[in-house]
Order: structure tokens, then sequence, then C-alpha cells
């Protein structure tokens, strides 16, 4: 990237973030707070770095910073339809901003396929970058974290405490959080659009599976 790309790119961003804290964006739902956008940002961009493809990092720097500008509790019953309304609403902020028009079809592309249960496919290869980006923050330590976070939001059980991965009955994440690492969490690797977030991923896949392993034998009282 040249330096006046650079430059541009370091430009936008502290103008989305000067507009996105004066909107006082907030909710209850702190695992998609500004933090989040910032994250998701950072991973986006190393992605950009592995994948060996031409991406406008523009438009995945608003996506990520925009994705989630719109949020539904998870047990809201148009939850699905919350990435398509941050979809509009960005288009809206973006005019305000002056963004470049010729980019917020494709931004607001990106933040409508980028939810899992939106399951709207991801058609640019920027859509696909904040796609993944967004997932990886299901997986691994923060993924781990935002799990239980969510189901105590929710007033969720961590785990059936006589039968954890499930083994003897259906697998159900409304009651037990941990169920929510085999519904979900564990089948987002192959969902990854790009090759640099499908290694990524499977490495933090691999950490769940390492927590899940370690909390079975810290229910038989091995600490060790």
């Amino acid at each position: 990237m040249s330096n006046s790309s650079s430059d541009t790119l370091s430009s936008w961003e502290q103008k989305i973030i000067v507009w996105l804290q004066s909107m006082h964006h907030d909710h209850d739902d702190h695992s998609h707070d500004f933090f989040h956008f910032q994250r998701v940002w950072k991973t986006a961009q190393q992605i950009m770095d592995l994948e060996q493809v031409s991406v406008n990092p523009l438009v995945v720097l608003a996506a990520c910073y925009f994705h989630d500008i719109v949020v539904l509790p998870k047990d809201h019953p148009e939850r699905s339809r919350a990435s398509s309304l941050a979809a509009i609403k960005t288009r809206t902020c973006l005019e305000d901003m002056g963004f470049p028009a010729e980019l917020i079809d494709n931004v607001c592309h990106s933040v409508a396929s980028h939810s899992y249960s939106a399951g709207i496919a991801p058609e640019t290869i920027e859509a696909k970058v904040v796609q993944d980006a967004d997932r990886m923050e299901a997986l691994g330590a923060i993924g781990l974290a935002r799990v239980f976070y969510t189901s105590g939001l929710l007033r969720r059980k961590m785990f059936d405490p006589e039968d954890p991965l499930a083994e003897h009955r259906a697998l159900d994440d409304r009651e037990y959080a941990l169920d929510h690492f085999q519904v979900k969490l564990l089948k987002l690797s192959d969902t990854m659009q790009t090759s640099a977030g499908r290694r990524m991923a499977e490495r933090n896949s691999e950490y769940l599976r390492e927590y899940m392993g370690k909390l079975l034998k810290e229910l038989e009282g091995d600490y060790s």
C-alpha cells in the first residue's frame, strides 16, 4: 500500500471513529461494542496481508466499523435481520459523511452479509474478508469469553453437569452455553471464505477443543 493510500485509510478511520463516538453508539451487548469493531478491523488487516488477491482496504475498514451498528439480542425474533438493518443505517451514515459514493454499495453488502444468522452469501472479496474477520471473534480465547458472557445475559446454564458434551442427549445451546461450541462454533472453520481466515479458524477451533477436554477433566476432579 502506498503512503498516500495509507494516509487516506488512516484519515477515514479517524473520521469514522469520531462519527461513531458522536453517535454515542452503545447498547447492553458489550460483546458487540466499539472495541469489537476495532478488533475485527485488526483481524481483517491480517487476512488482507495474507491473501494473494486485490482487496479495497477502505471498503473493509468501513464495513468493519459499521457492521454491528444495529445489534439485536440473540433471542430477538428479528435477530436474523440485524445485519440488513445495519446495512441500511450504514448507507445513511456514509452518505452523510461524504464517503466515496462508488464504494458504498460494496460496504453495505459487506455489512449485510457478515452475519451468520442472516444467511447472506458474500459476493465480493471485501465482504468475504469482513465475514471471516468477524467470525474469528467467535473463536479462540475471545470466542470462549463471548459464549459465556452472552449466555449469562440470557440466563442460560453453563453446561449440563451430567452430560456436558451431549453424548446421550440432543444438543441445546438455548439451555447450555457449552452446547454452542458444537452447535455452531466448531463448524465455523468450514464456513470461512478466505484461505487465511480458514487457517486462523482451524487453529482457534483447536483451542476450543482443548478447553472442552480440560473442562471434562475438571468435572471429574482432575485439575492437573
